[in-house]
């Protein structure tokens, strides 16, 4: 599934594909985004305490590069978003760390669900968000609860030390070496997308991790072919400068892949 796409640029970039036009003054410039040569990329959305899902994923994903010569560079990159909401946030990290794809080179990307974890384990007064959003199924996950009769302050200390207490050292550190971004041949991949107007090598942690509207109705280019979740979405969407993959895996059952091949775009969904 290959979509090609038209904008009017001052130049071009000498990395992507490109095709010119003159119409009077602007250039009208055509661009196919594309991976290195040799290499196959899945991108997963958001799981969100699917690890059943995530399980089903991985074999669609073992199957569909079943085949390929072995000197092709196979990289999986993970959207970030793995906890929360779903009833297994557990058994989502722990299926990741235990290298269910051999042979593939993987990226863990941090979603705002892991910053909210992140920020709760350091200041539980400030834990609210996170609870409300879902955290309290990756608590109960870890298999940790807390009284109601105690007070809220009380209770958002002792759920976060019962969590800590309860969370293998590998978790923490799992969480701890998330990235907010990786970049190959033509496509930026990220949690939620990026600040218009801002360069690539400039955007910011929360914009990363959090934005939305500025960023979904943007029609301009932002240098690369940006994959990202966040938003959720009830099939894959393929713009002009975007491709967005969070299918709402938690109540929808879909958990998708976007794979990449030289300038191919196509979708693995459960």
């Amino acid at each position: 599934m290959l979509k090609l796409f038209r904008w009017l640029f001052d130049s071009a970039s000498d990395d992507a594909q490109w095709e010119e036009s003159q119409p009077g003054n602007a250039r009208t410039v055509l661009f196919v985004p594309r991976i290195p040569d040799h290499t196959r990329l899945y991108a997963v959305g958001d799981i969100h305490g699917r690890s059943d899902l995530l399980r089903t994923l991985h074999a669609l994903i073992l199957d569909d590069c079943a085949g390929l010569p072995d000197t092709t560079r196979r990289i999986i990159v993970y959207l970030g978003d793995y906890i929360d909401r779903g009833a297994d946030s557990k058994g989502v990290i722990e299926l990741l760390l235990s290298d269910p794809l051999p042979g593939f080179e993987t990226v863990f990307l941090k979603g705002n669900h892991e910053a909210e974890l992140q920020d709760f384990l350091v200041n539980p007064s400030g834990g609210h968000l996170w609870t409300q959003c879902g955290g309290m199924n990756t608590a109960a996950s870890y298999q940790v609860q807390v009284a109601s009769r105690i007070s809220s302050e009380e209770r958002m200390r002792e759920l976060r030390d019962r969590l800590l207490e309860a969370m293998p050292a590998s978790h923490q550190a799992f969480f701890a070496s998330l990235r907010f971004r990786f970049e190959l041949g033509d496509y930026f991949f990220t949690h939620a997308g990026v600040r218009p107007g801002l360069p690539l090598s400039q955007q910011r942690p929360p914009d990363l991790l959090w934005i939305r509207d500025p960023f979904l109705y943007h029609d301009g280019h932002f240098g690369k072919m940006v994959v990202h979740g966040h938003s959720v979405v009830t099939a894959p969407v393929v713009t002009c400068n975007r491709i967005g993959i969070d299918t709402g895996a938690y109540h929808t059952g879909h958990l998708t892949s976007l794979v990449l091949d030289g300038v191919v775009q196509r979708f693995l969904t459960t």
